[in-house]
C-alpha cells in the first residue's frame, strides 16, 4: 500500500490489548491530574500556551489531522468501490450485504473466507475461497474484499491515529482549561473501540474509519482557519457540529443492527462421490476439514447431514440463510462500540429534550400575536442544535482547540459564538 507497507510483526503487536489498554490509562491518569491542577490555579493558562512556538504548534497540528484525515477518507472511499458490489448485479442486494459484511476472500457471493471459533481454523463454503488461502489463511494479497483492499490498512493506521489525537485534550490543558470527563472518556473509549474493531476484523468498523475522517478532515480544517482568524459562516459550523454528533447515533445503529442480519447464499453441495475424494486427499481430522465441516453445519444444519446421506448425484446448489456475524470476537467488537457510543447519544437526548422544554416554556410565555410564536419545528431545530453544540463542547472542546499565540487572539475566537448565541437568544 502507499505510501508504505507495514511490517507484519509490527501490525500484529501493536493489536496486543496491552497496547491501547495501557496507553488509554495513563491518559486518563494525566488528564485527571492535569485538569486539577488547572482548577487548583484558577484555570490560569499556562506560560507556554501564550508563545508563537504554541500556536505554531496548534496550527500544524490542525493542518495535519486535517490532510491526514482527507487522505484516509479518499483511501477508504476508494477501497469500497473496488469492494463493494451494487444491489443492481447479477447477486442482488445478497451479494451486496455479503461484501458488507464478510470482509476475506475472493470477490464473489458465497465466495468469502470465514474464521471458525471452534477449530480455530479459517475454511470456505466455496471451492473459490478454499482455493484462495494460503497455508490456511486468507491470503493478504487476495485482492476483491475490504480487508484486503484498505480496511486493513487504512482502518490500522486510523486506529493509531486515536493515540496521536489525545493531543486536542492537552492544547486545551495548556491553555488553563479543564478537560471534561466526557472528553476523557471518548478519546480513551475510541482507543479501545478501534483496537477490537481492527483486532477482531469486524466488518462494520469500516463506517468509523470512513465517516469519522471525513468529519474529521472538515473539522480539523474549520479549527486551522478559524485559528489563523478566517471567519467561517455560521450555518457551516452548524451543519459541522450537527455532522459530528449524527455520525455516533447513525454508526452505532448501523453497527448494532449487523448483529440481525442474514442474507440468502447459493452453495454448490458436490455429490457423494465428490466428497469422498476430496476427503481421501485430506488428513482425517485435518483443520481445514474440521473448518469446513463446522462451518457448513452452522450455515446448513440438518441440510449438511442430510446432503451427506443422500445417494450420489451430480453437484447441486441449494440456498442458505448465511449469518453477517459469524464470530465471538466480531460479537465483542460491535457491541463494544454500541456500547460505547450509547452515553453520548444519551447525553444528546437529554440535551435535547432539555433545550425543548425550555425553549417551548419561553414561547408560551411571549405576548403579541400567535404567529410571532417560534413552530414546533423551529424549535425541535434550535433544541438540536444546541444539544449538539454541548455535545460538541463536552467531547471536542469546542472553540478552545482553535486558539494559541496571544491571549487577545484566544479571547477573540472563544467570545464570538458567545456572542451569536446571545443574539440568537434574544431572537427566540
Amino acid at each position: 500500500m502507499h505510501p508504505f507497507n507495514i511490517p507484519d510483526n509490527i501490525f500484529t503487536a501493536a493489536l496486543d490489548a496491552r497496547v491501547p489498554l495501557t496507553i488509554a490509562a495513563v491518559y486518563a491518569v494525566t488528564v485527571k491530574l492535569a485538569t486539577r491542577y488547572n482548577l487548583s490555579r484558577n484555570k490560569k493558562a499556562w506560560p507556554i500556551s501564550r508563545t508563537r512556538p504554541f500556536f505554531a504548534f496548534v496550527v500544524l497540528h490542525n493542518i495535519l489531522l486535517a490532510v491526514y484525515s482527507a487522505w484516509t477518507f479518499w483511501g477508504m472511499l476508494s477501497g469500497m468501490r473496488r469492494s463493494i458490489v451494487s444491489p443492481l448485479g447479477p447477486g442482488g442486494p445478497a451479494a451486496t450485504a455479503d461484501t458488507f459484511c464478510h470482509v476475506h476472500g475472493p470477490a464473489g457471493l458465497g465466495n468469502s473466507i470465514y474464521y471458525d471459533d471452534l477449530t480455530g481454523s479459517w475454511g470456505s463454503l466455496s471451492r473459490d475461497g478454499a482455493a484462495a488461502m494460503v497455508n490456511g489463511a486468507p491470503s493478504n494479497l487476495q485482492p476483491g474484499r475490504l480487508w484486503n483492499e484498505g480496511l486493513a490498512y487504512y482502518g490500522w493506521i486510523f486506529y493509531l491515529s486515536k493515540f496521536y489525537e489525545v493531543l486536542d485534550t492537552f492544547i486545551i490543558l495548556a491553555k488553563g482549561k479543564p478537560s471534561s470527563t466526557l472528553q476523557t472518556y471518548h478519546h480513551a473509549g475510541a482507543m479501545l473501540c478501534m483496537w477490537a474493531g481492527i483486532r477482531y476484523m469486524a466488518s462494520p468498523i469500516w463506517v468509523f474509519v470512513l465517516v469519522n475522517s471525513f468529519i474529521h478532515a472538515l473539522m480539523y480544517t474549520y479549527y486551522t482557519l478559524t485559528a489563523l482568524s478566517v471567519k467561517i459562516p455560521m450555518f457551516i459550523k452548524r451543519t459541522l457540529t450537527t455532522m459530528q454528533i449524527t455520525q455516533f447515533v447513525v454508526g452505532g445503529s448501523y453497527t448494532m443492527v449487523h448483529s440481525f442480519v442474514s442474507y440468502v447464499v447459493p452453495v454448490i453441495i458436490p455429490s457423494n462421490a465428490a466428497a469422498a475424494a476430496a476427503a481421501a486427499t485430506a488428513p482425517v481430522g485435518s483443520p481445514a476439514a474440521n473448518a469446513l465441516d463446522s462451518i457448513r453445519k452452522l450455515v446448513f444444519g440438518d441440510a449438511a447431514d442430510k446432503a451427506a446421506a443422500a445417494p450420489a448425484s451430480s453437484s447441486e446448489t441449494i440456498h442458505v440463510a448465511q449469518p453477517c456475524i459469524v464470530t465471538a470476537g466480531e460479537t465483542f467488537a460491535i457491541w463494544l462500540n454500541v456500547l460505547y457510543l450509547a452515553p453520548l447519544t444519551y447525553l444528546f437526548v437529554s440535551f435535547f429534550i432539555a433545550s425543548y422544554v425550555k425553549r417551548s416554556n419561553a414561547a408560551s410565555k411571549m405576548n403579541g400575536k400567535a404567529d410571532r410564536r417560534p413552530s414546533n419545528v423551529h424549535l425541535a431545530e434550535k433544541a438540536g442544535w444546541d444539544a449538539a453544540r454541548g455535545i460538541e463542547r463536552e467531547v471536542y472542546g469546542g472553540e478552545n482547540m482553535v486558539g494559541g499565540g496571544s491571549a487577545a487572539v484566544d479571547d477573540d475566537l472563544s467570545a464570538a459564538p458567545a456572542k451569536k448565541s446571545a443574539k440568537s437568544r434574544k431572537r427566540v
